[in-house]
């Protein structure tokens, strides 16, 4: 089973996703190949999109991206990887961008990574491309870094939503979660709290919870992309920089 923290008690970091993706440059296994399709489906907009800004359309941009992940699944990509260089996003973007070089003669040889689905293109939905900034605006690995820090903190914000609702605090998350991203003033914690039927004062600590749990969510997030604690750290400091811009 794929490990969800990233280290335990002792300080030692656990295996990840990556690590698995990792072990299979030396010998594909079920749970490495599994670990790796969850990967693929996490970045498959990011990637999309870097191919959109790199300047092909819409439809090849797709194709690309499905042809890609493809690959991946199908090839052992991974072997003679350093495991001391592992940060997936690194990696996957160094891969596309020598990917797209070698497919620019044969961009319709082999449409929707023949036949086998990545991810649905439903679910690539117009508004879920068009709330960033236009692409025309930004460099292709900046279009690339601002969608893998939009899908760690909405990979994040699913999961706090079921802990909460596996709690039965499905009325709590839906009250507070405006809170996760914006200072409340006093005025918005007392409608909160009437909303509960709990007292003002306990509105605060509960968001500080929240977002608390929010924040080591989000870490968890990122630690699956990573092989040590070093990399997680230089990770989470790069996504506070794209949150900050």
């Amino acid at each position: 089973m794929v490990m969800s923290e990233y280290a335990n008690s002792g300080g030692q970091f656990m295996t990840t996703r990556w690590s698995l993706v990792l072990l299979a440059g030396q010998a594909a296994t079920p749970d490495s190949l599994q670990a790796l399709e969850k990967l693929c489906l996490a970045y498959w907009q990011p990637v999309c999109l870097f191919a959109r800004r790199k300047g092909w359309s819409e439809e090849d941009a797709k194709d690309l991206t499905q042809q890609f992940f493809v690959h991946l699944l199908t090839h052992n990509a991974f072997q003679g990887l350093d495991a001391r260089k592992g940060k997936f996003r690194t990696f996957l973007l160094t891969a596309f961008t020598h990917f797209l070089a070698n497919e620019h003669d044969r961009v319709n040889a082999l449409k929707r990574g023949g036949g086998r689905e990545i991810i649905s293109f439903d679910e690539i939905s117009a508004e879920g491309i068009g709330d960033l900034p236009p692409l025309e605006t930004l460099a292709p690995g900046k279009v690339f870094d601002l969608r893998w820090a939009k899908n760690i903190l909405e990979a994040a914000f699913q999961h706090l939503k079921r802990e909460m609702l596996a709690a039965d605090k499905s009325v709590q998350f839906e009250t507070l979660k405006p809170f996760l991203t914006v200072n409340a003033a006093a005025t918005d914690y007392a409608a909160a709290a009437a909303k509960l039927g709990v007292e003002a004062a306990s509105i605060s600590v509960r968001v500080h919870r929240l977002r608390q749990r929010y924040r080591e969510l989000v870490r968890e997030e990122v630690a699956q992309t990573v092989t040590t604690p070093v990399e997680l750290d230089e990770e989470m400091r790069h996504l506070f920089e794209l949150l900050n811009q």
